[in-house]
């Protein structure tokens, strides 16, 4: 199994204490790939940017994946991440989207590999312990969690969106706990 290098030339080069970490999210989907990113500093989380990348129903599988490729690449050259955080893919009842959304999933983790970030990838549930503090919540507590560590007006929206930040968020709740000597 290949299994890529997670530093990155620039990131060896910089302490964990003086380097800032912009940290992109996804929550990926065919229908709907959620992203988001923030900074992360010690003792710090800011919020940078949202969106939802977003493919028709109606057009040809092969063009949606193409687009969602096209559109992530132009997300991270905007915003230059140096890592990535991508939730695993949990299908509870709905198994008959599990090949299509994997397929997304692949195409947004190859894109980033392409540009050599690591990709980090968390559980729902681990997600939801580095936001919340526990595994069971509800998306809406979930969600107005990331508003209030993030310092922002409204919830972010859509929830896609909202997954992605809080796959950001775990990320930057795990390099603390680095940090401190932890372990992920």
């Amino acid at each position: 199994m290949f299994t890529p290098t997670l530093t990155s030339p620039r990131a060896s080069r910089l302490s964990d204490t003086d380097r800032i970490r912009r940290i992109i999210g996804i929550d990926p989907g065919l229908a709907a790939s959620g992203w988001g990113i923030v900074e992360y500093e010690p003792q710090r989380i800011r919020y940078i940017a949202h969106g939802c990348i977003e493919t028709e129903a109606g057009c040809i599988h092969a063009e949606r994946l193409f687009f969602i490729y096209t559109r992530i690449n132009e997300i991270l050259e905007a915003y230059r991440p140096s890592e990535s955080a991508v939730e695993i893919l949990y299908f509870g009842k709905n198994v008959s989207s599990a090949v299509a959304v994997a397929e997304a999933r692949g195409v947004l983790c190859m894109a980033l590999a392409r540009r050599g970030l690591p990709v980090y990838e968390y559980s729902p549930n681990t997600i939801k312990q580095a936001v919340l503090g526990r595994g069971a919540a509800d998306k809406r507590q979930i969600q107005e969690m990331i508003r209030m560590i993030l310092g922002l007006d409204a919830v972010p929206r859509p929830d896609h969106a909202a997954d992605a930040l809080g796959a950001a968020v775990c990320c930057a709740h795990s390099a603390r706990s680095l940090q401190a000597g932890g372990g992920l």
